[in-house]
């Protein structure tokens, strides 16, 4: 279901643009309300959500997909951590489809799904490991890596049971907008991937923004 939001870009607390190939890491308190948009179209924002509290209690796709019972995330669904808390709910969304099946891109998954002279080509993984290297005050080491949503990513899955990549579904300033229901930290890499549609092979940077409760 779309649904737009009532927040305007004018009374936000932060906002800040993030290149494509960047990572972009903040924590994001409680009852605040994170807003990612797509500002040229069928880019994908790989994002890991950590407790800020003990961010052994990270993103779960697995209990969030049982319980809503759809493998595609949208306006209302609530992202379940592994401990089954409620991290965040989707509370306005202008795409209505969303992946957290197809993981992130890698060097080693470039090799696999591309070709061998794919694997030095910068990924989603590489830009995470950055930002945990630059980032030791967070305490999360590669370890933390698991399960992530590629917001604005189009991954049908197939009649048997698999997944394909498909042209996205997205747009120029379409956007996700999540209220956090813990302090969470929010780990983006905006994807530098050029071997498949979801972009159109061309990524392009998208843009974060942050208000406080009404």
């Amino acid at each position: 279901m779309l649904k737009a939001s009532n927040f305007s870009p004018e009374t936000a607390i932060y906002r800040h643009v993030v290149p494509a190939g960047d990572y972009w890491v903040k924590r994001v308190e409680k009852d605040q309300i994170f807003r990612i948009v797509d500002l040229e179209g069928n880019q994908a924002a790989d994002t890991l959500f950590f407790s800020a509290a003990d961010p052994a209690e990270r993103y779960s796709a697995v209990d969030t997909i049982r319980a809503q019972g759809k493998v595609y995330l949208e306006t209302g669904t609530k992202l379940l951590s592994t401990e089954c808390n409620v991290m965040l709910e989707i509370v306005a969304d202008l795409v209505g489809r969303h992946d957290t099946l197809g993981g992130a891109c890698a060097t080693e998954s470039n090799t696999v799904r591309y070709d061998l002279e794919k694997r030095t080509m910068h990924a989603c993984r590489d830009s995470w490991l950055l930002a945990l290297a630059e980032h030791e005050d967070l305490k999360l080491t590669k370890r933390d890596i698991t399960h992530n949503i590629n917001f604005f990513m189009n991954v049908p899955v197939t009649p048997d049971g698999g997944l394909s990549f498909a042209d996205g579904v997205s747009g120029p300033g379409k956007y996700v907008e999540m209220r956090a229901c813990m302090d969470v930290i929010a780990l983006i890499s905006n994807c530098p991937q050029l071997n498949n549609p979801c972009n159109a092979y061309n990524p392009t940077p998208i843009e974060v923004l942050i208000w406080n409760p009404a």
